[in-house]
Parts: C-alpha cells; structure tokens; sequence
C-alpha cells in the first residue's frame, strides 16, 4: 500500500500544481467532507449558481482542486467522480452496511490506483 500511496503522491502534486482552481468559498456549499486513510481529507462542494460539483482533496503531499464533477447512485450508495486528464477519483458517500463510512478510489486509464476507507466528519 506505501508504494501505491508514493505512486499516487507524485501525479497529485504534480496535478495540484497544474489544474485549475475550482471555487469554493461562500458561492458554494459542502456536500460531503470525509478523512481518509493515509491522511487523505475530501470535501465536495455543490456551487450554489451552477450545480457544479467541486472537489477538494488535501493530503501530505499535496492539494487537489477539480471541477466538473458527476454524481449518481449506485446499489443505493451515492457516488461522485471527477477528471483530470488520465486520472479518476471517485468518492462512495457511505456503503451499504455502514452510512458514515465510504471509499476513495484513484484510477489511471480505467485502472484502479488506490482504494482508502473513509469516515464521514
């Protein structure tokens, strides 16, 4: 896992320092803020003019903002996915056994990276 989580640190920061900066601040309002292992904190945010989801990740090695995010809901769990370039990151609000629970999932060109247990905070 420490070598997947060292996989995945260069692409975030590298993507952290070149993606554009989705706004959240007072135009926008929290979805779903979760902490994840390996010290991963996720927020969603839903843009209050356009509906645009936002994504927010922070972690030691580096920040992520995404825009243009997509939500729906799966076997009764809802799931929300952002792009950037060849990577994907989805964020499972919940499971079906445990509600305040969830899941981060990093995929490069359809192929899962990383897979974090969340809690809800």
């Amino acid at each position: 896992m420490k070598t997947s989580a060292l996989l995945l640190a260069l692409p975030i920061s590298i993507l952290a320092n070149f993606s554009l900066r989705a706004s959240a601040d007072s135009t926008a309002s929290i979805v779903l803020s979760t902490k994840c292992q390996g010290g991963y904190n996720i927020n969603i945010w839903r843009n209050y003019t356009s509906g645009e989801l936002l994504y927010r990740a922070t972690n030691p090695n580096g920040n992520l903002s995404l825009g243009k995010g997509t939500t729906k809901a799966t076997e009764g769990v809802r799931v929300y996915k952002f792009r950037n370039g060849i990577y994907e990151y989805w964020v499972w609000d919940g499971t079906l056994d445990n509600p305040q629970s969830g899941t981060l999932e990093v995929y490069k060109n359809n192929r899962i990276l990383m897979k974090q247990a969340c809690r809800k905070s």
